[in-house]
């Protein structure tokens, strides 16, 4: 075992704090304060985990792993466009303590406007110099912004806050269906760090139904996850090293972001609906044979 990962998407910490980070708030409690005051201890076991890590193996390869997924400006204008840039900030934070080794210089005015003070204990800044040796993420959706975000229609069912993007499709739970926005979100992160990529969750939540046939033809998500393995290829064209590549998931399972089991991803079919009724039988998807093929042609052949 050579790849390791510390936090599984850690800005999550900041938009479902229960389900990323196990915290409940106290009645009347500065709730930034204590994400945050969380976050740092997040980063130094991170942190101290790597240098483990390197000591253990020095083979060892230890990354980060971010909820990805760049925000647009609703238009161009300035403040919209200020306000992606501070969204995209805000997750973005996490992965420049990881990836650089020190708190970014625009954290001091966000804490200072959120009421926020970190308590740190002697050394934390050296041990927070062991960054990762590579950037993982989650890719989805692109999410949109405006400087008034309560303007336009929104999609309540992302995990992240986002304007409805009226340019690009949705799923049926209001997912943005954007591949070039990962090509986008790519060379942002390269950009960003200098350091190689490995996309660990990438896939589309849909309602599969068996047919007469008993088969489960997924088109939709065949062309979803071809789309945006295109799109992975044009950013490695675009000179970006890749590690590798997975999808969520290869087995149905309940949703985390709703946690609704009728939310599918896999390439395998279970019986079980959202009351937890079923035979738990399972079944292979059109899905299964596509991928199959495309793990065998290293991602040459997509039709």
């Amino acid at each position: 075992m050579k790849y390791w990962l510390t936090f599984n998407e850690i800005n999550i910490l900041l938009h479902s704090s229960f389900s990323g980070a196990g915290l409940v708030f106290e009645p009347g409690e500065n709730q930034d304060q204590v994400k945050y005051q969380a976050t740092h201890h997040e980063l130094i076991a991170s942190a101290l985990a790597t240098r483990i890590a390197h000591e253990v193996n020095p083979e060892n390869q230890v990354g980060c792993m971010l909820a990805g997924g760049n925000f647009y400006p609703w238009s161009c204008k300035p403040e919209d466009v200020w306000a992606a840039l501070e969204k995209d900030r805000e997750n973005l934070f996490f992965i420049d303590v990881q990836a650089r080794g020190a708190y970014p210089s625009y954290s001091a005015r966000v804490f200072r406007e959120k009421g926020v003070h970190i308590e740190m204990q002697d050394g934390d800044a050296e041990i927070l110099k062991n960054t990762v040796d590579f950037v993982s993420f989650s890719y989805y959706a692109s999410r949109c912004a405006s400087a008034e975000m309560n303007e336009h229609n929104s999609s309540a069912a992302n995990i992240a806050k986002s304007l409805t993007n009226p340019h690009i499709t949705r799923s049926e739970w209001g997912w943005a269906i954007d591949p070039l926005g990962l090509r986008i979100t790519m060379n942002m992160m390269y950009d960003r760090y200098q350091k190689p990529l490995f996309l660990v969750e990438n896939g589309l939540g849909a309602r599969d139904e068996i047919n007469a046939n008993g088969e489960i033809e997924d088109d939709y998500r065949i062309s979803y996850l071809r789309e945006h393995i295109r799109a992975m290829g044009d950013a490695i064209d675009d000179g970006i090293p890749v590690i590798s590549y997975t999808t969520w998931g290869c087995i149905d399972l309940v949703a985390a972001s709703t946690g609704e089991m009728s939310k599918l991803y896999g390439f395998v079919y279970v019986d079980r609906d959202d009351l937890g009724n079923g035979t738990l039988e399972r079944c292979k998807k059109k899905s299964f044979a596509w991928y199959q093929k495309v793990i065998a042609s290293n991602d040459h052949d997509l039709d």
